[in-house]
């Protein structure tokens, strides 16, 4: 089996008055090889030019988490000082073009905020997909003021803000679609009420690579994650989370 691509996501978190966080979430096109179709949180693998502006392992996933989700949304998170949407927008659309992000960082006068993205989870699936992936996933507080996504054509078919419990919702109605992973990140995060709370959270368990397992329970196999990682759910018969 081909060893796992490293990988990085990032979940932005947007707090709303009087109600549940909103979470940047993306469609990804239904081509894609990779959960074509699914909502997920924005993300991508880690390139040879994140690991170049990193000191680090874990800073070059913090800076691919952060330039994934600039060049799929144009929400910029992770970023200082924060620029205007429309300069994210211009950001956003020159990334796609293939330029540098640490050029277009040091052309714009910004840095990059990693102290600002605090590590939630790292899975590393070994289901039959396409690819495999090891990824580390970030949650970040969405930067202030109105920010209205923008989804990469070709890559996205859609980024909105939505709750964990609004995405399960869709989901649940069979209007869309999830892998394991992202489901169980969700059911998660729709415990908590706001960005605070969800960085508690992320800071209270032990990050450990969650690698499911399938196990049969009372004659049926169900995929099966570790129960002392702060998951709420934990289970899930193989039938429907493969479905995605």
């Amino acid at each position: 089996m081909e060893d796992a691509i490293p990988a990085a996501t990032l979940v932005v978190v947007r707090d709303m008055p009087a109600a549940p966080p909103d979470l940047l979430i993306v469609e990804r096109a239904a081509g894609m090889a990779f959960a074509g179709g699914a909502l997920v949180f924005p993300g991508g693998r880690i390139d040879d030019a994140d690991t170049g502006l990193a000191g680090s392992s874990k800073d070059a996933a913090k800076i691919a988490a952060i330039r994934e989700t600039l060049e799929e949304t144009g929400i910029a998170a992770g970023l200082i000082p924060v620029p205007p949407p429309r300069l994210a927008a211009q950001l956003q659309d020159t990334l796609i073009k293939g330029e540098s992000f640490g050029g277009l960082m040091a052309n714009h006068g910004l840095a990059l905020d990693l102290e600002s993205l605090t590590l939630f989870a790292r899975w590393k699936p070994a289901f039959q997909h396409a690819r495999r992936f090891d990824t580390c996933f970030f949650v970040a507080r969405a930067p202030p003021g109105d920010w209205p996504p923008r989804p990469q054509a070709g890559e996205c078919e859609d980024a909105l803000w939505l709750s964990a419990a609004g995405v399960l919702a869709r989901i649940g109605r069979g209007e869309a679609s999830a892998i394991f992973p992202t489901m169980r990140n969700l059911e998660r995060l729709a415990a908590h009420r706001d960005f605070a709370a969800i960085r508690a959270d992320a800071l209270a368990y032990p990050v450990e690579t969650i690698t499911p397992w399938i196990e049969d329970r009372d004659g049926v196999p169900h995929i099966i994650i570790p129960d002392n990682l702060g998951y709420p759910v934990t289970s899930e018969p193989l039938v429907s989370a493969t479905r995605a």
